[in-house]
């Protein structure tokens, strides 16, 4: 079975590079969002680079999650396992919602999206600060624009019965909330998917077998 992997808004496909996976993965690239797309139009745009002949699943890191998420409904996955992510717009930090319904995001220079490396350490709780630079170096600021709006606007409510989610419990950004099925990592935060690598991945095999063994 495969598994499909959707990074974060500031990130790429780097970040999988630390995980130790038993099943096929596959990341999948950003695609550039058109002018004022909604997040459901590009979950579906960019669903259409899945493989769904045969059973899949999907892995969404932080934003991706919400791609994940959108996607998973267009699509029906096996499962959909969200890190450091949320599965309905409820589970995210009531200030990104108030953001969003202020408008002010769409107002603010593509230049802000690119925030200071010692904030954005600290935010992450990173430990492997070289990668996150360098990612953070080589995003394109215009797509974390559209990005962050369409995270504070996000409107999902619905809980899918096929979706798992790894949290960590000192995580700044999407700290773990609401009642779907979910797993901690004690202390970790927002870059555990590099930093406690190996740990997700042990959560993570285990989770693709039991679903294997259920096809």
């Amino acid at each position: 079975m495969k598994i499909y992997g959707i990074s974060g808004l500031g990130a790429d496909k780097r970040v999988f590079d630390f995980l130790t996976l038993d099943f096929e993965f596959i990341p999948i690239d950003w695609i550039t969002p058109n002018k004022n797309e909604s997040i459901k139009n590009y979950s579906k745009r960019l669903s259409s680079l899945i493989d769904t002949k045969n059973d899949f699943c999907l892995i969404g890191v932080s934003f991706g999650g919400l791609i994940a998420t959108e996607i998973s409904e267009i699509l029906n996955p096996k499962i959909t396992i969200l890190i450091s992510s949320a599965h309905t717009k409820n589970e995210l930090r009531p200030i990104f919602i108030w953001f969003g319904k202020t408008k002010l995001i769409k107002l603010m220079p593509t230049f802000l999206f690119d925030p200071p490396r010692i904030i954005a350490k600290y935010l992450f709780g990173a430990k492997n600060n070289k990668l996150l630079n360098d990612i953070l170096d080589d995003t394109d600021l215009s797509f974390a624009k559209w990005a962050v709006t369409e995270l504070t606007n996000w409107e999902n409510i619905t809980q899918q019965k096929n979706v798992f989610k790894i949290n960590g419990t000192s995580d700044k950004l999407i700290p773990p909330r609401g009642n779907t099925e979910m797993k901690l990592i004690d202390k970790g935060e927002h870059f555990m998917i590099v930093d406690r690598a190996d740990e997700i991945s042990e959560i993570i095999n285990a989770k693709m077998k039991t679903c294997y063994n259920n096809v």
